[in-house]
């Protein structure tokens, strides 16, 4: 029954850092576009310093957490499907590090990308999360 509890709160921990995950870089779109200084640069900062602290590090931390928690439990180390999966989620953790570092920069006020670059890079955890679905949900291998 823990078990299951705990895959729970795992799925819930995904669903937390993967709508962080796509809010982020969208809130950099924005950001992107504003004046360094203005009063709208400086609410940006806010928003992505409280989304970043508040929502989708705990949740990459927690989904962390229980996730090897659960494969451990579960005896899944020798499943092909997670290997590819725990290659998916280190790849979504860089890009959880990229966006800490953007976020620094134009909390720095030292952004030099356009709107377009992130944009770009907003799909990126979309297409690492359905790869990381696939696997979960069908285990191809």
């Amino acid at each position: 029954m823990l078990y299951d509890w705990l895959k729970a709160f795992h799925v819930i921990a995904i669903i937390a850092w993967m709508a962080g995950m796509l809010y982020l870089p969208r809130l950099f779109v924005y950001h992107a576009d504003t004046e360094n200084g203005s009063v709208r640069s400086e609410t940006f900062k806010i928003m992505e310093r409280r989304l970043l602290k508040a929502i989708i590090n705990p949740a990459m931390i927690a989904s962390w957490l229980l996730g090897l928690y659960l494969v451990f439990a579960g005896g899944w180390w020798k499943a092909g499907w997670l290997h590819g999966k725990l290659a998916l989620v280190v790849a979504m953790s860089a890009m959880h590090g990229l966006y800490v570092r953007w976020l620094k920069d134009f909390a720095a006020d030292r952004n030099t990308r356009p709107a377009r670059f992130y944009r770009l890079w907003n799909e990126v955890p979309t297409l690492l999360m359905i790869g990381i679905v696939i696997l979960v949900v069908v285990k191809p291998f």
